[in-house]
């Protein structure tokens, strides 16, 4: 028999977010893999033997990637009996199997969940937040993490970032004049090759978007899954305005090194207060986070 679900408090808003997300996204993977085929008739099986192995790829591998990019290491609960006992507790609040853990040593204090289910999840924190975080924070910033899992929000931005990544490859290769080799004139099929890079960008910016506008809704969802699981949301706020303030003093280069990965981060890293990843960022605001968490201490105290 199936096991039952977890005692995270379901959200039906993430949920809709997450299948509209990936029906868009799907729909947009058939207009860009059809404009391909039309361009390039003779190449059509090459065009989906390559487009399948990497979308394969994708939602195979990418996780394994995410955490050897980020510096995951596992750990036995002999090597990190602290980290490995929050994780228990929590598992046990939330009658769920316990993902495998691991570590990065790494001093900008973070954590990330990856994983396409709870069978292959992964859970890590870095060695600054284990550093800084009192065991309470610890425990709410974990929770968080491990709500990503439970809600399988994870996967699906996974799998929705997939097509991103190949149009903005086909663009790049087309900049390098990849596509640029074309006959002249009027010909319907050499006009079409010019509209491909346009075509890519187009798609790579829809898909941005849709993939930001689903990651700032889960963050918000897991604060709020976390808050409730553990009946502390002052905790997660504690640790929030923490890690957000020690972000200030890591050295530039460090926090270059992540940024690449902040939509699995808990708190976003940026090396600039000018970067254009604040713009178009993976997570809502702090402030909006807090006025959350805030609210639902009021509840929880009514």
């Amino acid at each position: 028999m199936p096991r039952a679900r977890s005692r995270y408090a379901p959200d039906r808003g993430l949920t809709g977010r997450m299948v509209t997300t990936m029906f868009l996204i799907g729909l947009l993977y058939v207009v860009f893999v059809g404009v391909l085929l039309a361009a390039l008739q003779g190449s059509w099986p090459i065009i989906l033997v390559i487009a399948g192995g990497l979308f394969i790829a994708q939602f195979w591998f990418s996780d394994r990637i995410a955490a050897y990019g980020m510096g995951a290491r596992e750990v036995t609960p002999e090597e990190a009996p602290e980290l490995h006992g929050a994780i228990d507790r929590i598992c046990a609040l939330a009658d769920m199997p316990k993902p495998r853990v691991a570590i990065s040593r790494s001093d900008v204090p973070n954590a990330f969940a990856t994983g396409r289910s709870e069978k292959t999840a992964l859970v890590c924190a870095t060695t600054g937040l284990l550093r800084r975080l009192e065991p309470a924070e610890l425990e709410g910033v974990l929770a968080h993490e491990m709500s990503h899992v439970a809600h399988r929000d994870v996967a699906v931005m996974t799998i929705a970032s997939f097509l991103g990544v190949l149009a903005g490859i086909i663009t790049r290769v087309a900049l390098w004049g990849g596509f640029a080799r074309t006959r002249p004139g009027n010909d319907p099929a050499g006009i079409l090759l010019l509209l491909i890079p346009l075509i890519s960008a187009v798609v790579y910016a829809i898909s941005f978007l849709l993939t930001r506008l689903l990651s700032r809704y889960r963050e918000l969802s897991a604060d709020r899954a976390a808050a409730l699981l553990t009946g502390r949301p002052s905790a997660l706020s504690s640790a929030l305005t923490k890690v957000s303030g020690q972000m200030a003093r890591i050295p530039t280069e460090d926090l270059r090194k992540a940024e690449p990965y902040n939509a699995f981060y808990f708190v976003p890293a940026f090396s600039s207060k000018e970067s254009l990843g604040r713009l178009f960022s993976s997570h809502p605001t702090l402030e909006r986070r807090l006025d959350q968490l805030a609210r639902i201490s009021a509840d929880l105290s009514r």
